[in-house]
């Protein structure tokens, strides 16, 4: 069976709240947690953001679960720094650290960057900072010009037990291009017969590694509390891959939203939504059927103590009965 996680959403929830929130995970029976890495929230609606890379110190600590994020190097993130974080935390906590590198949002990026690249661009970029982070996790001294500049850069605190690198991605052609390069791939929950192609291009090109799901759902004792939870925080991100890669803003989000009339037909396409525990585990259950490694489940909801208790009695003994 699959490992479940539990994801911890930075755009949604305080910081602080976070932190016991993922501890409750811990208790609930979760077996391990991954989280955003954002700079700014999809939507004014969710109205959070706190920086990931503080609090996964503070969560690996008080927790005893593997960790993992998402993470763009680019231009928030020289692959320089992207190096040293990520081989800090896995010299503190060994063996239970991964990121997913991924070729970001301008949502993400349009504050500190002037421009926005192509996304062809980008993923050349990516391949780039999966070189470079191996050789300095590895203890190399790495210089480059293009597509970043990199002078005698050196991480001098090398993990000894690497973490994994894996991909972040939407489509069979990313995953094809970079199985070569990464540990492991995560997506997001689409059809089943499109995730089921993903694992298989992950497959024939050779990919080795953990590869993950993140499951986005929304779950209340009632079905119109879960319709309302879903439409309130999620709505705004029902949108193809090049549209949430291009927008610019949380606000850019919202009149999207508005403007295309989004409702529960289109916020279905993008989140399960019942309040039947039954129903939601019959989804996980199909999604490990696929062969995913692990499934990370994000309740939509900004209050997670009733979602992790009720899936933590109900749907986990359910999916570990399995």
């Amino acid at each position: 069976m699959a490992t479940i996680g539990f994801h911890a959403s930075h755009e949604q929830i305080p910081p602080e709240q976070l932190l016991r929130d993922v501890e409750h995970a811990q208790r609930a029976g979760f077996g391990a947690a991954m989280c955003s890495d954002h700079l700014e929230p999809w939507s004014p609606h969710q109205g959070h953001s706190g920086f990931a890379l503080s609090w996964l110190g503070a969560a690996l600590a008080t927790t005893d679960l593997p960790f993992g994020f998402v993470h763009a190097p680019g231009r928030r993130y020289h692959p320089v720094v992207t190096a040293q974080a990520t081989a800090t935390l896995a010299r503190m906590f060994p063996g239970r650290i991964w990121t997913a590198l991924g070729s970001g949002q301008k949502l993400n990026e349009r504050a500190v960057t002037p421009d926005w690249p192509a996304k062809e661009h980008r993923q050349w970029f990516l391949e780039s900072s999966f070189d470079a982070v191996r050789r300095l996790h590895g203890g190399e001294e790495v210089s480059c010009r293009e597509p970043f500049h990199a002078d005698r850069a050196r991480v001098w605190d090398p993990p000894e037990v690497l973490p994994a690198l894996r991909v972040a991605a939407l489509t069979p052609a990313t995953v094809r291009r970079f199985a070569p390069l990464a540990d492991g791939f995560i997506t997001v929950q689409q059809p089943l017969e499109d995730l089921r192609r993903m694992l298989e291009a992950w497959r024939e090109a050779g990919g080795t590694g953990r590869t993950a799901l993140q499951v986005h759902l929304s779950w209340a004792p009632s079905p119109e509390q879960a319709r309302a939870i879903a439409f309130d925080q999620w709505r705004t991100n029902v949108f193809d891959p090049v549209t949430m890669a291009e927008l610019a803003s949380p606000q850019d989000y919202l009149r999207k939203a508005v403007q295309e009339d989004v409702g529960d037909e289109q916020i279905a396409g993008a989140v399960n939504v019942s309040a039947d525990l039954g129903r939601h585990a019959q989804w996980l259950h199909e999604y490990a059927d696929l062969g995913f490694d692990e499934i990370y489940l994000h309740h939509v909801g900004q209050e997670q103590g009733r979602f992790l208790d009720a899936f933590g009695e109900t749907v986990l003994p359910q999916l570990a009965q399995a």
